[in-house]
């Protein structure tokens, strides 16, 4: 594949853009706060939806086996992992998809299980479903080396102890970047197997992982994983179509999946016929362009350390194995309770708050490196100005 097919848009071309990243702020400011590419789209999939379009097939969304085909076909060769193609189930969205989950499995007042900092929207979504929210925090351990988030299994084992009905895991997590290691997985699997908790198991950003990482589903694990786990993904990040709306609930165990015929019919049918048969051909056909986009991504999640170093050495950032999602500690820069209004303020530049995803995150942001390396240069520069 021709490397330009995967090169950034200048600046005033981005502008351009309907998207809510592109309209939620004055022209003036950089937004780097929406966790979406600023890549040009794969041809499959334009190709997909030009077909379409030319053909008026733009009807509601019916059946659709290519999705549970083109599922399997990637899986099986990135991860090793034997979907069945029938378990593969559309939806809306990620987040309808982990609210029906919920809403199958939980009355309301059941406690969930989280760890933050986590995507601020599983808040969200905890709240819509009226459960009780229960928080077991990563603990930095200081070694910046690597990945230095872990998890307090202590207070995994307590919570768990304690009765949740329901696990809700980031696998690989946003915004840490950190990916769930083969043995981690095992370790929750058998805990929710002992307790008869149900693992959901959001894998929205596995595609994105890097070269010499190595991300593991959970579905993958056997049959006890098969029988406790529930994976919510979808093409929408590693492919950059989140606004033709569809995702997938994937099993491997059929008493799951016909515990999940209670999801309404409605979650399938609100469902994009064009995201269906483009997120389909993303996972058939879509590879190529996946690895040319994480070769880009590779450099900008380096870059983005080298530039801290350089300019902004007191900030703490670890490279991420997975996602375009920087985490960046901005407590040594002293920029008041909360940084990223000031760095909009002053710098013009839009991060997402620490604080969205996790009360103790005040002094971090969020940064999206999936962009061109100007503007990466131009957003550290902003925050440098401000310092």
């Amino acid at each position: 594949m021709n490397k330009d097919r995967v090169e950034v848009p200048h600046l005033s071309e981005l502008h351009t853009h309907t998207s809510a990243k592109w309209r939620d702020f004055p022209s003036d400011v950089l937004p780097l706060h929406v966790a979406e590419m600023d890549f040009p789209v794969a041809e499959p999939i334009r190709n997909k939806i030009n077909e379409m379009v030319s053909r008026s097939d733009l009807g509601y969304l019916g059946s659709i086996p290519e999705l549970g085909a083109g599922f399997h076909k990637f899986a099986s060769k990135r991860w090793g992992w034997n979907v069945d193609p029938l378990q593969v189930r559309a939806a809306t969205d990620v987040g309808v998809a982990v609210v029906e989950i919920i809403r199958a499995f939980t009355n309301s007042g059941d406690s969930i299980l989280i760890s933050s900092p986590v995507y601020h929207n599983f808040y969200s979504w905890i709240n819509e479903t009226k459960l009780k929210l229960v928080d077991v925090p990563f603990e930095r351990t200081g070694d910046e080396s690597k990945n230095p988030w872990q998890i307090n299994w202590k207070g995994i084992e307590r919570a768990y102890q304690s009765g949740i009905k329901v696990h809700l895991l980031c696998s690989p997590h946003n915004p840490l970047g950190r990916i769930y290691t083969e043995e981690e997985l095992i370790r929750i699997v058998e805990l929710a197997n002992k307790h008869n908790v149900l693992v959901i198991s959001n894998e929205l950003h596995a595609p994105l992982t890097f070269m010499g990482e190595k991300f593991v589903p959970i579905l993958s694990l056997g049959k006890t994983a098969e029988s406790v786990s529930v994976v919510v993904t979808a093409a929408s990040k590693g492919w950059n179509i989140a606004g033709l709306k569809c995702a997938l609930i994937v099993t491997q165990n059929k008493v799951l999946y016909e515990k999940l015929a209670v999801i309404p019919p409605a979650t399938h049918w609100r469902s994009s016929i064009l995201g269906g048969f483009a997120t389909a051909v993303a996972y058939s056909e879509g590879e190529p362009w996946l690895d040319e986009v994480l070769t880009a991504l590779d450099h900008n999640r380096r870059m983005l350390r080298d530039l801290l170093t350089a300019k902004l050495p007191s900030v703490r950032y670890h490279i991420p194995q997975a996602t375009y999602l920087g985490w960046l500690d901005l407590e040594a820069l002293n920029l008041g309770d909360n940084p990223s209004e000031r760095l909009l303020e002053k710098g013009k530049v839009a991060f997402n708050s620490g604080q969205s995803f996790g009360k103790q995150c005040s002094q971090y942001v969020r940064i999206n490196f999936a962009t061109s390396p100007t503007i990466l240069t131009d957003a550290i520069d902003r925050i440098t100005k401000v310092v």
